[in-house]
Parts: structure tokens; sequence; C-alpha cells
């Protein structure tokens, strides 16, 4: 049987069971058996094969059923045997495929099998349903399309010469085409470019300046090496690395409630960078920091990554369901970061190209089945000190606010009713929803187990946990006017102002596991409440086995992603790296090594890149730093029309590409331009002006947008506060993704909305008017230069300067006849309004918004 075939005949018998539950064999009217022996090859495949209308291939495993195999086909699926070798008329096939009483009979679309075709599988059956001679493991698509180039072992090529490898390969491959590179871009576009690519913030004139008059031979490698020491490097990194980890600053669904710790994991991920973390320790600390022997806060916050999922605590909602696909997601996240495959694809059937399978995807989804969200003290530098002084007056001062309040016996009434309300769900109805709060509203999500647990061996935090939920919503359970009695709500105030009054330790989203195992299920269709075989934890069986003892855990999973048998990892994380530097990977579906991602431009290149990745010890900043001191990264970027048919994508890398900027290194380098950046590392996230209106769009008006005040008004887009429900608008109008799902590269896209943007947005109103602020007091040509510098990095030439004095001196002219107009730009004077509308210009420039 061709088991390649896309329209393989088993993918139509497996959906035909996995649609409809078998029922009990009827007395019905079969055509009758064929009376000749029939052969599986000659009769048989070709009723499989014309009778499949789109599925999805021969090895479906819908529920654990296989028919390419003869002992999982007689094992059956969630639903039974599917086929009873010697008696056609008690075999659910049949029953399927003849269609009986009230059933659709299969296939489900196009022409049914005839009297004919039914009666030679019945024969089949009736004469032991013999499977070709290799019946005891046919071999399935997930091996035959094993021999994909993504899954094969990563070789290191040789490469003549002594120079970069990078530019060799690139340019024989040139040499192929009958090529000739472009030449190297000007030491000021140069600078800029990887001053962007390494920092995210353009160059300050000063530094221009000094590496322009620097002639040393190694001078530009010098300017490489101070980048990549920058603190900003990991800024500029971790944005790249949020985007895979679908960061945000909030749930996501209708509450879209805020988490105010989230920060935490990110400024893990900046000083990871900035270390220069090797990326195998990097993979570990995030997959299974908690796992580690002796593992401390550090590696525990690492494991954030595995809570950036979307949180759904809307009332009434199955806490179950979305606790499934919330294990779903961080399967699927993790084959699309580090293997770069669509494994999410086989949640409800195999995989419709490449070789994953259901039950692949559920044994990968079984690492994390026991995963807990947790809450844990992350301290940050300077912070451990104060609160060891003063922590033990305020636990003090708040026990005396919950005793004057009467809260421990209120409290502990509650509790027990809560326990009876859990024990007999239906009978008051006031109390389920107290219940239904509770497992929705509390910090963490994990009231329930706090409450279950006997109060004397709750941790600090579960008590603080359950004690605030409490007090928040004891009004579900007693009514509005109690609680109004009770004046818990006037508590409520005061403990949030006693802990703001009092040091306190900065606390982090983490996960651990659970110390009770979780049996995990195939959920047929990826129904999470139809459960089918039983899974155990392991890797995708088209890659190289994992080795482990036991039962294995996301230590084991994670250990395997960066061991040297693993083909993808080491090759998915260069492309990713090569991709920042030049627009598109060697692999330009970054998200896609399967069979429908497109092959490598350069595919030696990508496994020398591969190799290099993993001897040099998994050194990011190594890779950044071989890749930017390539010749190949130094060419210029302007357009040459004898490529435009070519090789218009610049796949063969003749020159560089010109990339517009990422949403938040727009608004940086505005900032940076106008001296108002705040260049302070880290830290929690801040909310900077946006147009009003934007905030309103929440649900029910729940989402809250107090601007920040003071220099956290100006702190690098980073660190914006992102609410899933209603994102800051120039990032959503600048392509930023929307933290829902792993986002792997980028779009980039020109609307009139980011002129507006640009034109109008508060941040860059004010950021025009510091930039005209500090060139304002100069005459035109001077400040003109000074603006252009500090904008672009260079001089204006002659006819942008003839044309910006131009629109000066009519902007002048048109405020001096209009000053309520510059009162409303607070400029202050006709000639500061001109130069405000000056740095407009210069921030709506192409060459402001592009790398070049």
């Amino acid at each position: 049987m061709d088991w390649d075939h896309p329209k393989s005949g088993v993918g139509l018998l497996v959906c035909a069971f996995t649609l409809l539950v078998p029922s009990p064999a009827q007395q019905v009217a079969l055509p009758p058996a064929a009376q000749r022996r029939v052969d599986f090859a000659r009769d048989i495949e070709p009723i499989l094969k014309a009778r499949c209308y789109g599925c999805h291939g021969a090895a479906q495993r819908m529920s654990g059923l296989r028919l390419d195999e003869r002992q999982a086909a007689l094992a059956g699926g969630y639903s039974g045997a599917v086929l009873k070798p010697g008696d056609s008329a008690g075999s659910p096939l049949i029953h399927r495929v003849a269609g009986l009483k009230g059933l659709l009979a299969m296939p489900p679309a196009g022409p049914k099998l005839s009297a004919g075709q039914i009666g030679l599988l019945r024969a089949w059956i009736d004469q032991g349903a013999k499977w070709p001679a290799t019946e005891a493991g046919v071999a399935a698509p997930a091996k035959a399309k094993a021999g994909h180039w993504a899954f094969q072992p990563v070789q290191r090529p040789a490469v003549a010469g002594s120079g970069n490898p990078i530019d060799a390969l690139i340019l024989a491959r040139l040499e192929k085409e009958g090529i000739q590179p472009s030449p190297e871009a000007d030491r000021t576009t140069l600078l800029r470019r990887v001053s962007l690519d390494l920092t995210g913030l353009p160059p300050t004139p000063d530094e221009i300046a000094e590496f322009l008059a620097d002639t040393r031979q190694n001078a530009y490698e010098r300017q490489v090496d101070r980048l990549l020491s920058s603190p900003h490097y990991g800024e500029k990194w971790a944005r790249h690395w949020l985007d895979l980890a679908r960061y945000a600053d909030s749930d996501g669904y209708e509450k879209d409630w805020v988490r105010p710790n989230a920060w935490r994991y990110r400024q893990w991920v900046i000083d990871a960078l900035n270390r220069d973390m090797p990326f195998d320790r990097f993979t570990v600390e995030q997959i299974a920091g908690d796992l580690l022997p002796g593992a401390g806060a550090g590696q525990r916050v690492a494991t954030g990554f595995h809570r950036n999922t979307l949180t759904n605590r809307e009332g009434g909602v199955d806490s179950a369901q979305f606790r499934y696909e919330n294990t779903v997601d961080r399967a699927s996240t993790v084959g699309a970061v580090w293997l770069g495959l669509t494994v999410g694809c086989a949640q409800c059937h195999d995989h419709k190209y490449d070789p994953i399978t259901q039950k692949d995807f559920y044994q990968l989804f079984a690492f994390f089945d026991g995963v807990e969200e947790v809450d844990i003290d992350a301290p940050m530098p300077g912070e451990m000190g104060p609160y060891l002084r003063t922590h033990a007056e305020y636990r003090r001062k708040r026990q005396e606010l919950l005793d004057q309040y009467h809260v421990p016996e209120l409290q502990a009434a509650w509790e027990r009713e809560m326990l009876r309300t859990a024990s007999e769900p239906g009978k008051r109805t006031d109390w389920d929803l107290a219940w239904d709060c509770l497992l929705k509203l509390t910090e963490g999500g994990d009231g329930e187990k706090i409450l279950r647990k006997a109060p004397a061996e709750r941790t600090e935090r579960e008590r603080d946990v359950l004690t605030g939920h409490f007090i928040r919503n004891y009004h579900f359970a007693v009514g509005g006017k109690k609680y109004e009695e009770l004046k818990l709500a006037e508590l409520d105030k005061k403990l949030r102002a006693l802990r703001d009054a009092y040091p306190q330790l900065s606390q982090a989203p983490a996960i651990r596991e659970d110390p009770n195992p979780h049996r995990s299920f195939l959920r047929v269709r990826g129904n999470y409440k139809a459960l089918g075989i039983e899974v155990q934890p392991d890797v995708p069986g088209a890659l190289p086995p994992l080795q482990f003892k036991g039962r294995a855990t996301r230590l084991d999973l994670a250990r395997w992603l960066v061991a040297p048998e693993n083909p993808l990892t080491a090759r998915v994380a260069v492309n990713r790296i090569w991709q920042e530097f030049f627009g598109n990977g060697i692999v330009k579906t970054s998200e896609d090594f399967g069979t429908q991602g497109e092959r490598p431009a350069h595919p030696e290149l990508l496994d020398w890149l591969a190799s290099e990745f993993r001897d040099s010890g998994w050194s990011m900043k190594h890779m950044a730093r071989l890749i930017v001191t390539s010749a190949a990264y130094k060419r210029s970027s302007k357009a040459r029309p004898d490529l435009d048919a070519r090789d218009p994508e610049n796949r063969l890398l003749a020159r560089q590409s010109r990339l517009r900027l990422p949403a938040e290194l727009v608004r940086d380098c505005a900032l940076a331009a106008s001296g108002l950046l705040d260049t302070r590392i880290g830290g929690p996230s801040v909310r900077p002006p946006q147009p009003k209106g934007v905030a309103e769009l929440g649900y029910a008006n729940s989402v809250k947008w107090a601007e920040s005040e003071g220099a956290d008004r100006y702190r690098r887009g980073l660190y914006i506060h992102f609410q899933r429900t209603t994102p800051y608008p120039l990032l959503a109008n600048f392509d930023a993704p929307n933290s829902e799902v792993s986002t792997c590269r980028r779009q980039r896209s020109n609307t009139p909305l980011q002129a507006l943007n640009l034109l109008n947005d508060p941040a860059f109103v004010e950021a025009a008017q510091a930039l005209a602020h500090r060139v304002g007091g100069l005459d035109f040509d001077r400040g003109l230069e000074r603006a252009w510098q500090l904008a672009l990095g260079r001089q204006p030439a002659g006819r942008e300067r003839e044309r910006m004095r131009r629109y000066f001196e009519l902007q002048k002219a048109i405020f001096e006849k209009e000053p309520a107009s510059v009162q409303a730009l607070g400029a202050g004077s006709a000639e500061m309004a001109a130069w405000t509308g000056v740095a407009s210009v210069l921030f709506n420039l192409d060459e402001f918004i592009v790398r070049e």
C-alpha cells in the first residue's frame, strides 16, 4: 500500500470511527461477501484509496485507532475494536461503510462504497483480515516523511579559506549564480545599522563622530564589542524572545485582568541575555527550571515562560476546559519555539503534512499535564534587607486590622460553608457563585487547593491570598447589604495602604510540578472531554528518541531539546538570530521547518551556523558578533535593479535589506533623538500617554490606563504595559503581535494609521516638542544640522536643507497669525512651534523609521 499517498483510504476509515460512536450490531441486510480469495493489495487497497475524500493521510490516530497496523486495528480506539476477523457482520467497520439504520454511511461525502466493494471488505474480514507481509509494523507516514531535510543530523560543512565562513558560503552561491555582491555601506550607515540591531537604539552624534575619527583597522569590531557589552543588548534581544514567549501584562479574554508580576519574567530574560547565558541553559531553565536540583528563585522565575498563556476568568466557564487549553498552548509553544514545527496542528488529528501524529502531540502534552501555576517570592537586588527589617511590624499591624474587622471568625465560617458548597453543588445558588469566584478570581488561580489545606499547613502567602479573596468577595455569598455592614471594602483599602507603606518582595509567576502525577490521555478530535488512549510523556517519533529512566519529566524534555542528536533546536535558533539581522531567516518560514515550510536558501550555511552555535557553547553573543562582522552583513542595502527579477526578496544576500523598525524601536528612536528617553534597565511595566478612548474599548470599562508620571513616561517600548484586549495603539499599528500565541516572525506593513500615529500620537508630539527645544536656540542652519544629526545621524543634503528652510518659514508665518495654535502646541513662540513642525517632519521620514 502507498502509505504516503495524500488520500490514503485508511484515513477515511479512521475518521469514520471517530465521527460516530459505534453502536451494537443490528440485523440489517448487508451485501454478500465476495466468494473468492481476497488479496489486500489487489482488492482492499484500491477501495481505501479511492474512497477517502480529503482525509489527512494513512497514519491517522484519532482516538488511538490505526488501520495501518494489524495490532492497533484489532485493539481499536476509545470506542472499541473495529475489526472482528472472521465475523464481518459483527465488525463495526462494515456497519459504518454500509450505513446502519439512523447512522451516516461512510465516507460522509462523495460516492459511497458499492455493494461489491463492501462485499470485498466483508470477505477480507471473514478470511482473517490479512495485512501485507509487513503487518507487524507497517511503515507509517511519520517514518516515511522523516527523510525531510530538517530531521537529518546537523553536518558541519568544510569551508575553504581563513576569512569569515559566512562570507565564503554566501559568495560561493553568488558566484554560482553569476551575481556580484554590493559594496560595503558607508560608515555612518553601518554604525546606525549595527547599533539598532544589537541594542535597539541609534548611535548618538558623539558616537558617530568617534567612529568616523577612528582609523584603526579594527575600529568597527571595537564598536561591535562595545554594543555587545551594553546592557541595552539584553533589552533589544529580549523583545525578540518575548514575542516567542507570547508575553503580555494581562490575562486576555473578556475580563483581561492585569498581571502585576508578569514583568519579573521579562527581567529574567533581559538579565540572562546580557550575561550571555548559554542557550542550552537558557532553554533548560525556562522549560524546567523548577525541576533542577537545588533550584533557586532565578531558575523558578525562568519557568514564567509557561505562565504567559491566556487566562479566562469569566464566571461560569469550565475551569477544566481552560486548564486543558493552557496545557495545549504550552505544548504547542514549545514545539514552535524550539523545534520550529507546527505541532499544534496535531491536537485534533494527525498532522496533514509533517510526521507528527496525534499521539505524538499528546505525548508532548503529557509533559505539561502535571503543571501547577504558582506565584513565588523573587526579590530584586536591594529588596531583601528592608523587607526583613520591617516585615514583623507589617504582619503585626496587618493582623490588628484583621482582628478589628472580625475577619478570622468570619473567614472560618465562610471556609466551612464553601467546602459544604463544593460537596453539594446546586443547592444554594449564591454560594455556588461564591465557589465559582474562588476558582476564577484568586491570585494564581489556586484558591481551591489553598482552601482544602488545613489552615496550619498553609504558607504565609497562601493565607494572605485566601484572606484577601475572602475580604474582597464575601458579598457573593452573603449579599451586598451584609457586606456593607461588615465594612470589608473599607478594610480592603486599609490593607492595601498598609502594604504599600512597607517594603515588599517582588513576586514572580512560575510553575511547579504536581507531586501527584497526572494520567494523561489523548483527546478524541481535540475535545477535552473525550478521553482516548492513555499516553506517557515522550517526544515525536520522527525525531531522535528521548533517553530517560522511569517516567520522563520536563527536565528530560528540556535536555533532549538541546541534546547533540536533536537536529532541530540549533538550526531553528540560529535561523531566528539570522532573521533579526537580515529581515528573513535562511529558512524564511522560521515558524515552520516542516514539509510545508520553505527550504533553506543556503542549507550549508544554516548547518555551519548551527554546528558553530553548539560548538561555541551555545553563545548567542558569539553568533551575533560572527554575523555582524561578516561582509554579508556590512553590505549596502541600496536597491539593485539587476536583482529585481532574479532575487526580489534578497534571498541570495548580494546586498543588505532595508527593514522597517519594529514598533517599540520607532518610539525609542523618537525619544532618543528628543533627549527624553529614560535608559534605566528593567523593572515593572509603564503606561505612557496614549490617545483617549483606547482603554475605554475594554470590556465594561474595566481597563484602567493611569498614565505613568515622571521618567516612567519615557521608558523604552519594551516596558510598555501590554493589555491584550486594548493594546497600546502604536504597538498595534506598527505590527507588534497580539501576544495570544507565540510569534516567530513579525510582519512589516505600511499603512496610513502609522503616519497618523507619528503625526498625532501624544508621545510623538511631545518628542517633537522636546527635539525643538534641543535645537531651537540655534540659528536655522546650525539648528537644522543638529536636528538632522540627532534624528538621522547625518548632515542634511543641499536640497533637503532648502526644502526644510521653506517649510520652516512657512510654518513660522502661519503660527505668527495664529497665536492660539502656538499656545495649543505648548511652544511658547511661533519660532518654537515651527521647529516642532520640523522635528515632526523628521520623525515621519521613511529614513527615520527604517534601518538601512
